[in-house]
């Protein structure tokens, strides 16, 4: 060996060396940051709508997973959210209540299972913080809509190190879920309100602006905090009313905002399977009364959206907001994001203004993951997925293990590769005493009530917007069908008092 080839080896060797027996730098925790999106529909550009502008939401989609087929198992904002709290299927009507969080968790002892899993988070080892609307209630209080909030419970007593809300000129949470730009609410005002509102505002205006400014302050800290974290962040619109900073409508031409395609009754379904839009006529200022015996006018259906557009815009904004915070704390390459949005919402579909019914347009909502170095990747319809799947998701990208039985499934295996053979096409949803499944291609929905029919299928394929129950014009369909739907089945409508 020549003289230059020994140093050269030599130099090798030392490097070789001093790599292998340098310690490697341990790994961080990934952080989450949770968005919940109150009556959030799939109407985003990243799923595909062109006209709705959501440049936020769609750069975390451009960069994560997203779940074109998502499903919410209540239609409801309470009980959907006790659902992916705890990992579980609704197991009694009760569970199917607004009330569900407050009546299974608010008063229990801390147990050996943890109440959510925010609380497995923070057992091991995550600082957590929520802000705004996560469980029912807007402050994470346990209260009345008109009620005073002191000495109220928490809903989720084991789960939060800290649970933040900023009522501002409203006063309570509940006063600014309902509340408008001057300051009013819906219950202050007896009802006599409107359910839309262009407020000559900035985006402190209204109450979600305040959430975004406390989680932007929170960040900040937290990023010095040397221990991972979850941040849960609820932003309340587009709940009722559609309320926005003007410059949020200003973003649309009424005219390009196009009306439901199907504004009429599904044909071969009961009117016990919709609903008459009673959350919507509660702003009782509102034009016109929405109702299954009448259609809106074009011209007001198209200014309600108009306001719904508006809304999503400026939870958009916010969430731009702290995506930014997130890159200026550093924050952003070791951060899990979750957009959830927890039902659909009926824009004047099937003649309705509202969630509360089985139907695809109630039960749907987006669901974007994103996970710092992960490949970006649209989950296809042909792969229904659900709320409750996002538990188990979380604990296998966060190494936290699981020794207690969840209903859902880690949805890991599909945004790794987009496939996995151990996953049913089958999604479950409840409400209306029925229990509705949605495959890649049907949705069946069966009814434990006198009225008939009691069973609907829908093809998603023919018939994406559910305008024909063709359940008696093919009983072959449904006899295959039904024993699917029974795995869905945990006996809640047999259980009514439980």
């Amino acid at each position: 060996m020549t003289k230059n080839y020994a140093c050269i080896f030599s130099i090798l060797c030392f490097t070789v060396f001093f790599s292998c027996s340098e310690p490697a730098a341990e790994e961080k925790p990934y952080n989450i940051l949770f968005i919940a999106i109150d009556d959030l529909r799939p109407e985003l550009g990243v799923y595909g709508n062109d006209i709705i502008q959501t440049p936020n939401l769609d750069a975390i989609g451009n960069g994560g997973s997203v779940f074109l087929n998502h499903y919410v198992q209540v239609p409801t904002c309470g009980a959907s959210r006790c659902s992916i709290l705890t990992g579980m299927l609704p197991q009694t009507t009760n569970h199917l209540q607004n009330s569900a969080i407050e009546q299974f968790l608010s008063n229990e002892p801390e147990k050996e299972r943890p109440e959510s899993f925010v609380h497995h988070l923070k057992r091991n080892g995550y600082y957590t913080v929520g802000i705004g609307k996560i469980s029912h209630s807007v402050d994470g209080l346990w209260y009345g809509y008109e009620e005073s909030p002191e000495g109220a419970k928490m809903e989720m007593p084991h789960s939060w190190d800290e649970m933040l809300f900023d009522a501002g000129k409203w006063g309570t949470g509940w006063n600014a879920f309902f509340g408008y730009a001057d300051g009013s609410n819906r219950q202050g005002k007896n009802k006599q309100v409107k359910p839309y509102e262009a407020g000559d505002v900035d985006d402190l205006g209204y109450p979600d602006g305040l959430s975004t400014q406390l989680a932007v302050k929170k960040l900040k800290e937290l990023s010095t905090k040397g221990q991972p974290f979850f941040m849960g962040l609820g932003l309340f619109k587009p709940h009722l009313p559609f309320t926005a900073p003007k410059k949020y409508w200003d973003l649309y031409d009424r005219a390009d905002i196009p009306l439901s395609p199907f504004p009429d009754l599904p044909e071969n379904v009961h009117p016990s399977s919709l609903q008459g839009s009673g959350e919507f006529n509660q702003y009782q200022l509102g034009e016109e009364k929405a109702g299954l015996d009448r259609k809106l006018s074009d011209e007001y259906a198209r200014k309600l959206r108009h306001a719904y557009y508006a809304a999503v815009s400026y939870s958009d904004a916010l969430v731009g907001k702290v995506l930014e915070a997130l890159e200026e704390e550093g924050l952003a390459d070791n951060t899990i994001i979750v957009v959830w949005g927890d039902h659909g919402w009926h824009l004047g579909d099937h003649r309705v203004w509202g969630k509360h019914t089985t139907f695809e347009m109630a039960v749907r909502s987006p669901l974007m993951i994103k996970v710092p170095g992960m490949a970006a990747r649209k989950i296809g319809n042909e792969l229904p997925v659900s709320s409750i799947d996002l538990y188990p998701t979380l604990m296998e990208l966060t190494g936290i293990p699981t020794d207690f039985p969840l209903d859902g499934q880690s949805l890991v295996p599909l945004m790794k590769s987009g496939r996995d053979a151990q996953r049913a096409a089958m999604a479950f949803s409840y409400f209306r005493n029925g229990i509705s499944m949605r495959t890649d291609r049907y949705r069946l929905t069966r009814y434990f009530r006198e009225a008939e029919p009691t069973l609907e299928l829908f093809d998603h394929q023919n018939d994406p917007m559910e305008t024909v129950n063709i359940a008696g014009e093919f009983p072959e369909i449904v006899a295959a069908l039904l024993p699917q739907l029974e795995k869905g089945n945990t006996g809640l409508y047999a259980n009514r008092d439980n």
